[in-house]
């Protein structure tokens, strides 16, 4: 398959705006008001997500990158699972999942590289080309869309950019 853009730099062709409003703004994906989602047209089993990232907010800032779920429900902004969470101080914590946490890898106000890796259970991620943590336990659905989700109210403006995908075939 080898590793392909999910984003063009130019247009949100390719993902779904989801109760929030984005743009493309100096070849990134900025959301720019809203709780909500940019999320994949297309659905992913196994992968490896590379994205660069940046908050706007310098005092707090609050968003994520959901996968693996195959819809929101009805009343919500966002899924309920999974998200590597972009929030002030949690950065690249996956909630659910023992041992998916680190601290100390992120840089605040300034551009930051993740590299999530899904294999069946299992997921790790690397952060700023270093090792945060690997675990497993992922459940649920096999495949499902990812979003780029934000929390635009609560210093969720963030802008996303050298957005690739990796997809994992075989054992």
């Amino acid at each position: 398959a080898g590793r392909k853009s999910l984003f063009d730099g130019k247009t949100l062709n390719g993902w779904d705006v989801l109760t929030c409003k984005a743009e493309v703004s100096e070849g990134d994906i900025l959301i720019t008001a809203g709780n909500g989602l940019v999320q994949t047209k297309g659905q992913y089993k196994d992968f490896v997500l590379e994205f660069d990232w940046k908050n706007l907010d310098a005092k707090f800032w609050d968003s994520g990158v959901y996968f693996r779920y195959t819809e929101v429900p009805k009343g919500r902004p966002w899924p309920g699972r999974y998200q590597a969470n972009l929030r002030k101080g949690v950065e690249g914590n996956v909630g659910g999942i023992k041992g998916a946490s680190s601290t100390g890898l992120v840089k605040p106000n300034e551009w930051n590289k993740f590299k999530l890796t899904l294999k069946g259970a299992d997921i790790a991620l690397e952060i700023n080309g270093k090792p945060a943590w690997k675990s497993t336990g992922l459940q649920f659905v096999e495949k499902g869309y990812i979003s780029l989700q934000a929390e635009v109210p609560q210093g969720g403006k963030h802008r996303f950019r050298n957005i690739f995908i990796t997809e994992l075939t075989g054992k």
